[in-house]
């Protein structure tokens, strides 16, 4: 009996002693679960904000945008083309596009190059520029540079010719300085004049006649268009064209329109103008015609800047019709939002807060009506009809509403969509009301300091369609 009971013993404690041992495994093993747990939320919150796609912040700038046109047109001046009267090499000594009085020295026709050959046998030493002669180089730079298009090439030749002329410009008036001592060849060389006081230029096209009421399509197209550079030192024949003068500062710019555009340019009577080449802006005169090949085109007509585009046949212009100034902001962070529409009589303020809201009819359990203070963000607010517009995710369709110290009462029934953007500069996405004066494909201009809109320098959401309302943003 005593064995059996020693025997009973020693399997009791050897029981305990395995429980406690399977005790003691057990604890960490919770322990390593509860951590197993928490770090694979850990992993997937990470995994998960590295995936999304944060709401991108976007600060508003005052700016303006132009709800504006652009058109390519033809140039037309009165152009007078002036030709040789005798055969001969030529030789300029008018710079391209400078003004010059009747009688000044425009060209020589040296008849029989000995003259020519003359001044290039002479050593003239070394020749400096003055300061004036200088500051031409620099304004023909400064104008290429700012004018240059790499869309089109053919201005760099006309910068090539322009500077060309100008260099062979001063040295021929170098030349005549060096005409004492060869009297034996003045004979072979005739000196012109300028015949009226004017712009003077060296090339022809053709269009030099033209009048507004004859621009065509084809007139039009590039693509047939030939400029005729006229050179220094070019051998010219008896009516070979050698220069042209520009006499007037009255200009025009002839553009293609549709018929109801061209109609409301017509009736605007003046409007302003941006020169994209220079981006000089003037105002301009304007007028519709009906042209022989039965398409619609606007003149438009200028007192000014003439000898700017003097070398110009064909000008890209812009028309400022309605230049709107105001806060700029991106067409991605425009958002609609419906509202319930509230009569401003129902609206309210809490006694404890001051908070604006409503008083909505309630009942009690045992049937008795009642009212409570709703509190919700105002909108924005309808002046004309003195509606309030409240958020739809407080309000509900049907809700009625008690004025305050009054029995009367308002069914919640009408919604209106309003236009606005997401303020972040709370922390969540805050739907604000927007005004929108101007707009193009990529921008819109909206109406600054309103009372439920944006200010300056306040943070939108660049994409409203990446957020919702009141979500938490991460700055």
């Amino acid at each position: 009996m005593a064995q059996r009971k020693s025997g009973r013993k020693r399997i009791h404690k050897d029981e305990i002693k395995a429980h406690k041992r399977s005790q003691r495994l057990l604890i960490p093993n919770i322990g390593m679960m509860i951590f197993g747990v928490i770090l694979i939320y850990l992993v997937y919150s990470v995994m998960n904000y590295l995936n999304s796609n944060p709401p991108r912040p976007y600060e508003v700038q005052e700016g303006s945008l132009s709800a504006n046109s652009t058109y390519r047109g033809i140039v037309l001046r009165e152009e007078t083309v002036y030709y040789a009267d005798t055969a001969g090499y030529l030789n300029y000594y008018a710079r391209e596009g400078e003004r010059v009085a009747k009688g000044d020295i425009v060209y020589t026709i040296d008849e029989t190059g000995r003259f020519q050959e003359y001044l290039n046998s002479l050593s003239l030493g070394e020749n400096t520029l003055s300061s004036k002669e200088l500051l031409e180089f620099r304004n023909e730079l400064v104008n290429f540079m700012h004018g240059f298009d790499p869309a089109d090439f053919s201005g760099v030749y006309d910068f090539k010719y322009s500077l060309s002329g100008t260099v062979l410009r001063l040295a021929n008036a170098n030349m005549l300085s060096s005409l004492e001592g060869a009297e034996e060849y003045v004979g072979t060389f005739r000196t012109s004049f300028s015949q009226d006081t004017g712009i003077v230029t060296y090339w022809t096209d053709g269009y030099e006649n033209l009048t507004p009421d004859q621009v065509t399509e084809d007139v039009l197209d590039e693509r047939e268009y030939e400029k005729n550079q006229l050179m220094n030192t070019d051998l010219a024949a008896v009516g070979d064209p050698v220069y042209k003068l520009s006499t007037s500062e009255e200009w025009c710019v002839v553009i293609p329109v549709e018929y109801e555009e061209g109609l409301m340019l017509d009736e605007e009577g003046y409007i302003k103008v941006r020169f994209l080449k220079s981006q000089n802006e003037s105002w301009a005169s304007t007028e519709l015609l009906i042209n022989p090949d039965g398409k619609y085109y606007v003149k438009l007509g200028f007192n000014n800047s003439m000898v700017s585009f003097v070398s110009e046949r064909f000008l890209d212009v812009e028309l400022l019709l309605d230049e709107q100034t105001g806060l700029k902001i991106p067409n991605s962070a425009i958002a609609y939002r419906d509202f319930f529409l509230v009569p401003e009589a129902y609206i309210t303020q809490s006694g404890n807060s001051g908070e604006d809201g409503v008083l909505r009819r309630i009942f009690l359990e045992d049937g008795t009506p009642s009212a409570e203070f709703v509190e919700t963000n105002v909108y924005s607010y309808d002046e004309e009809t003195g509606d309030y517009y409240l958020d739809a995710d407080v309000l509900g369709m049907g809700d009625i509403l008690i004025k305050p110290d009054s029995q009367e009462t308002y069914t919640v029934s009408r919604m209106e969509t309003l236009i606005g953007v997401y303020n972040m500069n709370k922390g969540y996405a805050d739907f604000r009301e927007i005004n929108i004066l101007a707009q193009n494909e990529e921008y819109s201009i909206v109406e600054s300091n309103t009372r439920y809109g944006l200010n300056v320098y306040d943070n939108i959401v660049l994409d409203a369609s990446s957020v919702v309302d009141e979500q938490f943003l991460y700055q």
